[in-house]
């Protein structure tokens, strides 16, 4: 280190106390610090001339030392699966958008759908939270239950355990509907990307497919294909449904980032999207009506999501509110694009009675 450089680190300014802002505004500090917290009155003159102090001396106020002294971090607690992808992203924008709105910041962490991780996550998180927003549909949360059961609020998100506040989707309501849909226009054998073994939305959108195939009259089990929720099982879970000799007239993948897969897989093979195939999905990721062509899907606002699952965890934090676990499950609605069409074999009988062919192309 040259003696320039040493002399320019001795001659740097202190940082600008609390203590620097009472003197200079000629009042107590414990007064500064009521104006600055806002959180009890103080003459408006008395607030006016502390603000223009310590805007003219550029005071920052020490973050750390004002969560000791209020018992705040103004800081929430985020646990996902994963924090990269499509849904996650909004998710988290949906919380980011609200506790901005709120004086609030977020921590974001994942949990990469493993316990032991999660409960890492959950013990690095304590002490540096104000309150979590846990997204754990892979995990069994009951294992986590000594971890999850103190003073800090908590809000599950697509997961529920005994004693815990919980927002889901209706996800088995929303699979069961594109069924419909998919029934209304021709379909019978209708293929299902399913999502991972352990995951509960998963879980729930196989039940709707199933329930809905045996009200079609199909045979489920035989159109049920192994997807994780990625593109790469979408791709990968497309080309055996393709291969097959008597190939379905659709595919419902479990969620959209597969269904991006399933649309490369038939495009791969040279076929049409719908024509050859139809392909819809569920989620309704930003992307999937710019996609082509633009994809049919189960829409859940998830962004609502992560606003609701906020302003739930900020319940108890700013208004005091005691724990009184609810379960609140958000609703989903189809979303009509031009990725789904009749079955081969009612597209044929139409050409054959030479009809003009009709289809449904709306966004909901």
């Amino acid at each position: 280190m040259s003696p320039t450089t040493r002399a320019s680190r001795r001659r740097r300014p202190a940082a600008v106390t609390i203590h620097d802002v009472a003197a200079r505004a000629g009042v107590s500090v414990a007064t500064v610090s009521r104006v600055l917290n806002r959180k009890t009155p103080v003459r408006e003159e008395t607030s006016r001339q502390v603000l223009e102090v310590a805007r003219s001396l550029r005071y920052v106020p020490n973050v750390a030392a004002r969560s000791l002294s209020i018992r705040r971090s103004h800081t929430i607690g985020i646990v996902l699966p994963e924090v990269h992808g499509d849904f996650f992203s909004e998710v988290i924008r949906g919380i980011d958008l609200a506790a901005r709105r709120a004086g609030y910041h977020i921590l974001v962490s994942g949990s990469h759908s493993d316990r032991n991780e999660m409960l890492e996550v959950l013990a690095a998180m304590r002490g540096r939270v104000d309150g979590l927003i846990v997204m754990s549909p892979d995990v069994a949360l009951s294992a986590l239950h000594d971890q999850l059961a103190d003073q800090l609020p908590l809000v599950l998100l697509n997961s529920v355990a005994e004693g815990h506040t919980a927002i889901t989707i209706d996800n088995y309501g929303g699979a069961h509907a594109m069924m419909r849909h998919l029934g209304t226009l021709g379909h019978s054998r209708i293929a299902f990307i399913k999502g991972p073994d352990r995951n509960a939305d998963a879980s729930e959108r196989l039940r709707g497919y199933r329930h809905a195939m045996r009200q079609i009259g199909g045979r489920a089990a035989d159109l049920e294909v192994p997807g994780e929720f990625s593109e790469e099982s979408g791709y990968a879970a497309a080309g055996s449904i393709l291969a097959r000799h008597e190939r379905p007239t659709a595919i419902f993948a479990a969620n959209d980032a597969m269904a991006v897969g399933v649309l490369s897989a038939v495009a791969a093979q040279g076929l049409n999207v719908p024509a050859d195939m139809a392909v819809v999905g569920f989620d309704d990721i930003p992307i999937a009506r710019y996609l082509a062509p633009p994809l049919t899907t189960v829409k859940v606002d998830i962004a609502e999501l992560g606003r609701r699952s906020f302003e739930a965890v900020i319940d108890r934090i700013d208004r005091g509110l005691p724990d009184q676990p609810r379960h609140e499950c958000i609703p989903t609605s189809l979303v009509v694009r031009q990725s789904c069409g009749a079955a081969t074999s009612l597209r044929r009988t139409k050409k054959a009675s030479g009809k003009k062919k009709t289809t449904r192309q709306e966004e909901i």
